[in-house]
């Protein structure tokens, strides 16, 4: 540990209905709910207006609805939460060599590496003026956290939402952790949460009045040592800065379940091809493939394939994919199917004719794990879900396959030969209705027209904050 709060935890706020409501002017001040509009779409995260309601994150869009009918519904765009990210990354780059992202809307900074922190005031004037920067750039509000571990940092930023600023000093972890829940620590989850429960175990300081020993009996070796650890506020993680992709890979959740067998192929080809794609936009490659399979009944099945060297052959990823299908049962229908590649490389391997030969074993519940680059397709049935913890949780699900004519996805963006820019509110029986309005204009007329008007097309997402106009030397 070290002796001074120069760990810098950022969690932008709310960050899709944030993004989605400094777009929107309209919306402002408004409950907004990002996600999966489709029966069984799910909620990516919700403005704080629709908090309130009890709207979070990871919750059914049906009981969301329920919960709050009279909000924003918005299927999400990851092209304009990623540019926002890149820009508020770039900021936290220039603080320190060492950022660690944890995803689009949060990291860790090592102040103390990039020499602009050494103490808690220059630690704290940098957290304000970060804060400054990223609604100047972005029009966005991040919350920071500063502390001497990751840990502490990283509690800091939630006791700091929404749109706060707060240091906890070193040598003051124990008396504010100790009251907290079992739940603040990294690595309790439901799961481990419920098991110290039973045992009696809800806060901070009864994990650390229960002992290493209990802990290790509790829930085994490894795990009961750092759980006493952090209970104690010790935390010698290291901010890293970049944290390596073990996959790329990608998933389609579907509204109606898929029994057509010739069907669940066509649709594992599709996936293959879309993860090619972003794998050679990463510019890797890779010798693992992976096909997942959740069913009728929610049973999820994950086989993998390993061949002989790295590829990104679009043709090698699906000839395995399919022959990983065929020992798949899909009696009774699919509800998910995701394919993805790990072991990667930044090469490729160039003899490729013995790699139908590869060894078939059955693995876990996920493509990839942590660190995974997972691109989250845009939709109507699904949508990435933020891991901040004011009410966000980890996951990712896809969207149904889209077909050819052109469909208008609400909250996506538009352009009208005569009326400019703006966003779709909703669409149905042949009509689609758009609100003209741009970051920089106060709220817009709505207008309605049919799905097929010709001067009614898809357009690139506005920035949110104009772009300074350069003054002339004079």
């Amino acid at each position: 540990m070290r002796n001074a709060p120069t760990i810098l935890h950022l969690d932008m706020d709310a960050f899709y209905a944030s993004v989605e409501q400094a777009s929107k002017p309209s919306l402002r001040g408004k409950a907004v709910i990002v996600g999966g509009l489709g029966p069984r779409g799910v909620v990516a995260t919700a403005s704080y207006e629709a908090r309130i309601f009890g709207v979070h994150s990871a919750m059914p869009m049906a009981q969301a609805r329920r919960l709050a009918p009279n909000a924003a519904y918005l299927v999400p765009r990851f092209r304009i939460y990623r540019d926002v990210s890149e820009r508020v990354m770039g900021l936290l780059r220039e603080l320190s060599p060492l950022v660690e992202p944890l995803s689009l809307d949060e990291a860790f900074v090592d102040l103390e590496a990039g020499g602009v922190a050494w103490d808690a005031e220059s630690a704290r004037l940098v957290g304000v003026k970060l804060r400054s920067d990223i609604r100047a750039a972005t029009g966005l509000a991040g919350s920071v956290g500063l502390g001497a571990s990751k840990m502490v940092a990283k509690i800091a930023s939630e006791e700091a939402k929404p749109d706060g600023l707060v240091l906890i000093e070193p040598g003051t972890e124990r008396g504010l952790l100790g009251p907290m829940s079992v739940r603040v620590l990294p690595g309790v989850g439901p799961a481990t949460g419920d098991h110290l429960r039973r045992a009696g175990i809800h806060t901070v300081e009864e994990i650390a009045e229960a002992g290493e020993d209990e802990l290790v009996r509790l829930l085994g070796k490894a795990h009961g040592h750092a759980l006493y650890a952090m209970a104690l506020a010790h935390d010698e993680r290291p901010v890293v800065a970049e944290r390596e992709a073990k996959s790329v890979s990608v998933e389609d959740t579907y509204d109606v379940d898929i029994h057509d067998r010739l069907r669940v192929g066509l649709e594992v080809q599709r996936l293959a091809d879309r993860c090619v794609r972003r794998l050679r936009g990463a510019g890797l490659s890779g010798r693992t493939i992976v096909l997942k399979v959740r069913r009728y009944d929610f049973s999820t099945l994950t086989r993998s394939e390993t061949l002989r060297g790295p590829t990104d052959d679009p043709a090698v990823v699906r000839e395995a994919a399919a022959r990983l299908l065929e020992g798949v049962d899909t009696t009774g229908g699919v509800r998910l199917l995701g394919v993805g590649v790990s072991g990667l490389a930044d090469f490729t391997q160039e003899d490729l004719f013995a790699q139908a030969a590869g060894e078939v074993a059955v693995e876990g519940d996920d493509l990839g794990g942590g660190g995974a680059v997972a691109e989250e397709a845009l939709g109507t049935s699904g949508a990435a879900v933020e891991g901040d913890r004011d009410g966000d949780a980890v996951g990712e699900a896809q969207a149904q396959p889209q077909p050819a004519e052109r469909r208008w996805h609400a909250g996506h963006d538009v352009r009208h030969a005569e009326y400019g820019h703006g966003w779709v509110q909703g669409s149905g029986v042949g009509r689609v209705t758009v609100r003209f309005e741009t970051p920089e204009s106060g709220p817009g007329r709505v207008r309605t027209f049919r799905v097929d008007d010709p001067e009614l097309e898809v357009a690139e997402p506005l920035p949110l904050v104009a772009a300074e106009t350069p003054v002339a030397p004079g």
